[in-house]
């Protein structure tokens, strides 16, 4: 593996851990001092493989377990990414009309004193405040994303900032299918590897991206402490989908937990697959209608009066 490895770090972690495992420390121990590379997910897993001798049932795990998560991260920003491209592309557009193509023509319009009408005055407007004071914009821009980031960090920020994010139309019930197929994909993996139940769902919340859910697999914990099951916290919150917390109950009744938890993630990643399918077939279209018609609207302001002018000198 280190001979193949291309990425330097990685090939220097890769290189210690083999020096760690010849001196006599357990290949879990080896892999948790290397926190970049090797996840608390992943370390929990290796050391319940070691424990059971069933090390290479439980690479074999981590690795579906990877593949599909990268594989629906890169679904989604696949998705994201060509209507990203046409909001730069034209946004880029419509500051060199209103910045460069503006100005010249405001000339022509002085020279008539036509009274123009009320959409190329508010044009002119926007374009002698985008060439004067563009620099206070940016000063704008920049401030105003230090300060959401600084109040995303604050705890009671995050929370506020999660909970819109599972609230927002569209896009938040996507958020919610990713975090849910997160929670089973990754609780499914780690129970089936043998970790503890406790264990497994302290791990389970960090990989969900979310506080809110976080809070609610914390209190699932807590219960099952005090000898409730999994899917009563989970009802109780309302984030959970009623056909997940049932299959779940139904999984603890049965002794099949590791099963249904696999088969919601794999029903919740189809949902994902579908979701985003149909929403890049919608966000294209939408992003050509917004780009083209702002750009309409910016020429239809520039050649109205125009056309005015030039039937006033025939």
């Amino acid at each position: 593996l280190i001979d193949q490895t291309e990425h330097v770090d990685l090939k220097r972690s890769l290189t210690t851990v083999r020096e760690r495992v010849n001196e006599g420390t357990s290949f879990a121990d080896a892999l948790k001092e290397h926190p970049k590379f090797f996840s608390d997910l992943y370390v929990n897993m290796v050391h319940a493989g070691e424990q059971a001798g069933t090390l290479e049932q439980v690479l074999e795990r981590l690795s579906d377990f990877t593949e599909r998560q990268v594989k629906l991260r890169n679904k989604v920003m696949a998705a994201m990414a060509y209507p990203a491209f046409m909001l730069v592309v034209g946004s880029i557009m419509v500051w060199i009309m209103l910045v460069v193509v503006v100005p010249k023509v405001m000339s022509i319009f002085e020279s008539f004193g036509e009274v123009l009408p009320w959409y190329t005055r508010v044009l002119i407007v926007l374009s002698s405040f985008l060439q004067g004071y563009w620099w206070a914009l940016l000063i704008l821009v920049v401030v105003g994303s230090w300060g959401f980031t600084a109040w995303k960090r604050r705890p009671r920020g995050r929370a506020s900032w999660d909970a819109f994010k599972l609230t927002v139309p569209i896009f938040g019930r996507l958020v919610r299918l990713v975090a849910i197929s997160r929670f089973a994909r990754t609780l499914s993996t780690l129970l089936a590897s043998g970790v503890p139940i406790m264990r497994a769902l302290d791990i389970t919340k960090h990989v969900l991206g979310n506080i809110l859910l976080f809070k609610v697999v914390e209190e699932a914990r807590d219960s099952i402490r005090e000898g409730e099951s999994i899917a009563d916290p989970l009802v109780r919150s309302g984030k959970f989908d009623p056909i997940v917390t049932h299959m779940i109950a139904i999984g603890e009744k049965s002794g099949q937990l590791e099963e249904m938890l696999l088969t919601v993630a794999d029903a919740y990643d189809s949902q994902v697959e579908a979701r985003v399918d149909t929403m890049t077939a919608l966000l294209e279209p939408l992003m050509i209608l917004l780009i083209g018609g702002t750009s309409g609207l910016i020429i239809m302001a520039i050649l109205s009066p125009l056309m005015r002018m030039n039937q006033f000198v025939q």
